[in-house]
Parts: structure tokens; sequence; C-alpha cells
């Protein structure tokens, strides 16, 4: 696979489900893949990526930025509360906002700091004991308090349960979406993006289709 495979399969799966070319925004996530892969992906032209982890991202991205200064940054793995300020600082767009503790703060640093980035409420569509984001009975309350907190809520992000099948909770997630007036649907990964897209999702978040196999670091 490649990353013109990819964004060919995405342009037509918008196409068969009658949305406009480029609703969809491919997130090219990076996470533990080599710098020179990277860097391959943004001699393509591509732009937008996502990062799970803050650490890594503050150690990749900066350096990036001084050649490619329109990079734009997801961060799409779990946030704690004492990397919000560097999270900030460093991304355009947050996926997984998943309780009132991290609004708080995000609100908080969005004062201080003057700016925010887009954020995205995770939400927990399998109810799974293991997973982050909040359960879809709260996401309504949830939502209104990000809200009350003059937060740029842009939309909602989900993980589905790997055994399911993942339409049920794309189509979950764009329901709860639609009921709180929100556009983005952070949905989709490799395996099932076209799904997602048929479904409403607005930000398809792929690694190794076009990166390769993530490269294991050494023990």
């Amino acid at each position: 696979m490649s990353l013109q495979e990819i964004t060919a399969r995405i342009a037509k799966a918008e196409a068969a489900a009658g949305r406009p070319k480029g609703s969809v925004r491919l997130i090219a996530v990076s996470k533990v893949q080599p710098n020179d892969r990277v860097e391959a992906v943004l001699k393509q032209g591509h732009r937008c990526f996502g990062e799970n982890r803050v650490q890594e991202a503050a150690g990749k991205w900066p350096t990036f930025r001084e050649s490619y200064p329109d990079i734009d940054l997801h961060l799409i793995g779990p946030l704690q509360t004492n990397k919000a300020r560097q999270t900030m600082e460093l991304c355009n767009a947050i996926h997984s906002v998943d309780r009132p503790k991290l609004a708080k703060t995000l609100a908080r640093l969005a004062q201080e700091l003057g700016q925010c980035p887009d954020l995205f409420i995770q939400v927990n569509t399998g109810e799974e004991a293991q997973k982050a984001g909040v359960m879809p009975a709260e996401a309504d309350d949830f939502v209104a308090e990000c809200r009350s907190l003059d937060l740029p809520v842009r939309g909602l992000m989900c993980i589905p349960p790997v055994d399911e099948e993942p339409a049920l909770h794309f189509a979950l997630l764009a329901k709860i979406a639609r009921r709180n007036g929100l556009d983005g649907l952070s949905m989709g990964m490799s395996s099932d993006f076209e799904t997602a897209i048929a479904l409403g999702a607005t930000h398809v978040r792929v690694g190794s289709a076009i990166f390769g196999d993530r490269v294991k670091p050494a023990e």
C-alpha cells in the first residue's frame, strides 16, 4: 500500500457515499515510524499527521516543521493533564478529550496561551473498561460541559472494539454528533476507513497502510 493508493481509495469512498471530493481528511499515523519514512511522505506533499504520545511528537515534529511549516499535527492518543500545555503548543488538534479534569485543564491553558487546538471528544462506543473515552450515555452532558468552558469542540472520536462490527460504532458516533450539532467525526483506520467514510467520517487515521509495518524499538 502507499499514500497514493490510500488517497485514491478515500476519493472512491467519498464518491460512493455521495460526498464532495476532499471532504475527508487523511491523518497519516506516524507513531513509532522512523523519520526517513515520515520524511518520504512529507516529500509527497502530505501534511496531516497523527501521533499517539506527546513525548514522541515533541522529539520529531519541531525539526520537521523547520522545513515544512504547514504541518497539521493531531494527537490521537491519550493525554495526561501534565502534558496538556506541551500538547497545546505542539498540536493543531487533540482527538482524545475524555474527562472533565482534562477539559478544565485545557480551558485554563487556552486562556493563558490565547489559543487552543481543535478538540474532539473521545467516546467509548464499546463501553470497554480498558479503553478511554466518555460513555455514550454521558456524551451529551460532556459536550455541553466543554462548550460551557468555551472549548473549540469540533467533533467526536471513537476506536471500536476489535472484535465487533465497526459500522455499528461509527453509526452510533455519527448519531451522537448529529444530536449535538457537531460536524467532525474522527473514525476509521487502515482496515475500516471506507466503512467510516460511508457513515460520515471527516477524519480517518491510517498508519501502516501508508508507512509500512511499525518498527519495533530495540530492546
